[in-house]
């Protein structure tokens, strides 16, 4: 009786283990078409995600079932299923909904463009971003995936890192194909803040003739997960000009964790 329950129950846990590895790599494959700036190919997915054709087709049709992807001829790209997920985020979400007001202030009081991202993993997110009184030489979308290895408000997440978790992001930073196969923990640590400063600045970083300076966003937790930065074509400001702003931006971050209190961040 003992014996027959054991190998139930490890039968069961084998087959949650299972489903959980399949939601695992279809999740992986969902990441990567995300990241890509075209359709992908049925064997680029594969290669990319490490994972044979067959396996890698499964998984799409899988997705397309549920509108989460959709097919052009032999290439693939994200579906329209993920517009309401996106819609109930922008309008529910006590992050983006708090920083909208905070954002808005800080970017009339310095006449520069105003965003929040969130951190995913080793990669940021925008979330939300209030335009300035230059226009930006670039159009980023909503939802972009951006590297943390590049760009003030991806190296402001780092700055407090471990060796341990600097290694891992320059790991992932080459796996996403944000940075190439040269590229280094020391090359890492050459771009962050020195030691003792809260803010990070880049010049020229992620976008050629754009400046910006950003600061990580208070966390309960000790480690934040979300940066303010603020952003600006070369022509109309300087690096002392975003520099001067910081203090500014130190307020907008506090005040946005203070709205954030009692909320799941």
């Amino acid at each position: 009786m003992t014996s027959t329950h054991s190998a139930g129950s490890a039968e069961e846990g084998g087959a949650k283990a299972g489903n959980m590895r399949s939601l695992s790599r279809a999740l992986e494959v969902f990441a990567e078409l995300q990241r890509a700036e075209r359709p992908q190919r049925l064997s680029d997915l594969a290669r990319t995600c490490g994972m044979s054709l067959p396996t890698t087709l499964r998984i799409l049709r899988v997705l397309q079932d549920f509108g989460m992807v959709s097919q052009t001829d032999k290439s693939y790209r994200i579906g329209p299923a993920v517009l309401p997920a996106a819609r109930s985020y922008l309008e529910n979400d006590p992050l983006v909904v708090a920083s909208r007001p905070v954002l808005q202030q800080v970017a009339s009081q310095t006449g520069l463009t105003a965003s929040l991202y969130t951190r995913l993993g080793f990669e940021r997110i925008l979330v939300a971003r209030v335009d300035g009184e230059a226009p930006l030489r670039y159009d980023l979308p909503l939802g972009k995936r951006l590297p943390l290895t590049v760009g003030a408000a991806g190296k402001i997440l780092l700055a407090s890192a471990s060796a341990e978790e600097l290694q891992q992001a320059v790991g992932a930073a080459i796996a996403a194909g944000h940075e190439d196969g040269t590229f280094t923990v020391e090359g890492l640590r050459a771009r962050l803040p020195e030691a003792g400063t809260d803010f990070s600045f880049s010049a020229d970083e992620r976008a050629t003739g754009v400046l910006s300076v950003a600061v990580a966003v208070p966390n309960r937790s000790g480690r934040p997960s979300e940066s303010i930065a603020l952003t600006s074509p070369v022509e109309t400001a300087t690096e002392p000009a975003l520099k001067a702003a910081v203090p500014e931006l130190r307020r907008a971050a506090g005040r946005l964790s203070e709205l954030l209190e009692g909320s799941v961040y």
